[in-house]
């Protein structure tokens, strides 16, 4: 296994760069958006640095590509953070400059449709940060979510190996961002039951590829993503978004991962927690219930198929869901089946 590319990383004081290369939903919302602008710099002690396209909706993906590039070539930046997802960074990605990104390599921070910079950056040989974004989980109403903060803070400033925790506690139910007031109390919360674990008592240590499971389809089709023989010996992350793919969709994507070759090489695949609430489906806990249970046989019918020794782990906080935990993107993990371990190396 080659050794991964580990950027740079900030420390507090430091300034680091606020982009919207996918949505710029700061526009729509700038009371949650500011609410996490202050968390970072009063609990990280960071100083964010905004960009023309970071408050602007329907900017054109030259400008955002033109922002996010901008934004690793100053040197006086040292992290890239993504305020939100959306659905079109697969438009943004190849107007990028590869050349000054690889002169400049920093640490990146997003996810859900952050999954075509994360790959983008993998393909170039740098390793980036799945998770993290300045409304959702900084600008979270009631307060940061304590795992989450002290994910995000060692990824910001500690090397090093950290165990990731199973939450006491998750969610799937946001406040509604249309009501400033809902910033004032705590989403709803379930009681978390751990992580399940199936497949072999193995021990797998290697790379991280992945991300939301949507928009690894979009970047199949785009045919931009790595060979197998390049991921093979990877540990694959997988998610869904508030889009709520049905368990059916599930299985397809993932068995067009399989015909491609690609699921065979990953000994173990770590699925993020189901989120499965959304403001147009206001599902009853049974019924979230029944989505997870679904989605959960899906995967598990894909592996059993295409990766038969692998290691799965489910409920994994990795995802849509919060709280959400940071995990290195092309970064080294450690899947320990015996012990019923995940650590990571930041």
């Amino acid at each position: 296994m080659d050794l991964p590319r580990y950027p740079t990383r900030p420390k507090p004081g430091d300034r680091v760069a606020i982009v919207s290369p996918s949505r710029g939903l700061p526009a729509l919302f700038p009371h949650v958006y500011e609410l996490g602008l202050r968390r970072l710099r009063e609990e990280f002690g960071l100083e964010p640095v905004e960009y023309p396209t970071t408050r602007r909706m329907g900017a054109d993906p030259r400008d955002r590509a033109r922002d996010l590039t901008a934004a690793f070539a100053d040197p006086t930046i040292t992290a890239v953070l993504a305020t939100v997802g959306g659905d079109d960074l697969i438009t943004v990605t190849p107007h990028l400059d590869d050349e000054v990104i690889r002169a400049n390599p920093k640490p990146y921070f997003g996810y859900s449709d952050n999954t075509n910079v994360l790959n983008h950056l993998y393909r170039l040989g740098m390793v980036a940060y799945h998770g993290g974004s300045v409304l959702v989980h900084l600008g979270r109403p009631g307060k940061a979510h304590p795992l989450t903060v002290d994910s995000l803070r060692a990824a910001l400033f500690t090397p090093g190996w950290y165990d990731l925790t199973p939450a006491p506690e998750w969610g799937d139910r946001p406040n509604p961002w249309t009501d400033p007031d809902s910033l004032a109390y705590e989403p709803e919360m379930l009681p978390g039951e751990g992580w399940h674990w199936q497949g072999p008592a193995n021990v797998v240590r290697g790379r991280t590829w992945g991300g939301n499971l949507e928009v690894l389809n979009w970047l199949l089709a785009a045919d931009r993503v790595p060979p197998a023989a390049a991921l093979a010996g990877s540990v694959l992350l997988i998610e869904t978004s508030q889009e709520l793919p049905s368990d059916t969709e599930v299985y397809r994507i993932l068995r067009n991962l399989g015909e491609r070759g690609l699921l065979a090489g990953f000994p173990a695949v770590l699925v993020g927690r189901a989120k499965a609430w959304d403001f147009d489906r206001p599902h009853t806990l049974d019924q979230r219930r029944a989505y997870a249970a679904a989605q959960r046989a899906a995967v598990t019918r894909a592996g059993a198929e295409y990766a038969p020794d692998a290691v799965l782990v489910f409920d994994v906080d990795l995802g849509h869901t919060d709280p959400q935990l940071i995990v290195p993107y092309g970064g080294e993990i450690l899947v320990d089946a015996v012990d019923r371990r995940i650590a990571v190396r930041y």
